[in-house]
């Protein structure tokens, strides 16, 4: 589905971004790109929706140099951008505007998930305030059914019933055929459903794993008392004690904490290499 091969980025006049960066994902997976603000990760969508183009290396995603913008490409390929960007069209009219550049885009679809976000089509996009707005976009790319569905800080400007409401619907619309890719840095909004786990930090992969690999590797745990457990790899206070990552050593599954995942990579890429047993150094570190 989406193959990058020692990729290099740089924004002019900046230090490079991107080094040899390599990155393969496959179909019918909800990717989560974790990382702090400034970590590449709107570049790296960027890229692979042909927006920005790389200084050097290879991206090719569903058997397209995105950088060509070739239709074909763009029909399978939605992006929800953080920042939106909307004509001052009533939604129908945007929707009958757009939705023919997708061969698969159901009318019906697009109905459904306007109807349980609370939106009315005859609203005028422009005078919807950012989260209406979002919930719109995010319906539109949904109901396009396009087999590559990006999206970046999705859940930014969406009240709490309307982030419930939008890991319902993501969960129900993935298929074998289609891949999902949510950025964000706001972890918990979607906990319990991204699968397989990226986090980029200093424009690097640290880790890329599968919840089932992350599993066998690390332990999540409560740990009430004083002392901090002398292999832990991540300790945050918490009444009473502390939440811990520490290697899994008994075999035994615990659910993942994806900010305390997340602190346990960055603050020990080493010890986490050595887990993993990574092969390609800047895909997994």
């Amino acid at each position: 589905m989406i193959n990058l091969n020692q990729l290099s980025f740089t924004y002019r006049k900046r230090k490079p971004l991107f080094t040899d960066l390599n990155l393969n994902m496959e179909q019918g997976n909800i990717y989560g790109l974790l990382g702090k603000n400034g970590a590449g990760k709107s570049t790296l969508l960027k890229i692979i929706a042909g927006l920005l183009h790389p200084k050097s290396g290879e991206c090719e995603v569903m058997g397209h140099i995105p950088a060509n913008r070739h239709p074909q490409f763009l029909s399978e390929l939605y992006f929800v951008t953080e920042e939106l960007h909307v004509p001052p069209l009533k939604i129908r009219q945007y929707k009958d505007l757009y939705a023919p550049f997708y061969a698969n885009f159901s009318d019906e679809q697009f109905s459904s998930y306007i109807q349980q976000f609370d939106i009315d089509e005859n609203w005028v996009m422009s005078k919807l305030s950012h989260g209406q707005k979002k919930k719109v976009i995010l319906s539109f790319g949904l109901a396009s059914n396009c087999k590559l569905l990006m999206m970046d800080e999705p859940t930014n400007g969406l009240d709490i019933p309307s982030k419930g409401l939008f890991r319902q619907i993501i969960a129900s619309a993935i298929t074998d055929e289609r891949t999902f890719i949510i950025s964000t840095h706001q972890v918990r909004d979607i906990a319990n459903m991204i699968d397989p786990i990226i986090i980029l930090e200093d424009s690097k992969i640290l880790l890329k794993e599968t919840l089932e690999s992350i599993t066998q590797k690390l332990s999540f745990n409560m740990h009430f008392g004083t002392e901090i457990p002398a292999n832990a790899l991540y300790h945050e206070r918490i009444p009473g004690g502390y939440q811990v990552v520490t290697p899994n050593t008994n075999g035994e599954e615990t659910e993942v904490e994806l900010e305390s995942l997340f602190n346990a990579v960055v603050a020990n890429k080493a010890k986490i290499q050595e887990l993993f047993a990574t092969v390609n150094h800047n895909e997994t570190v």
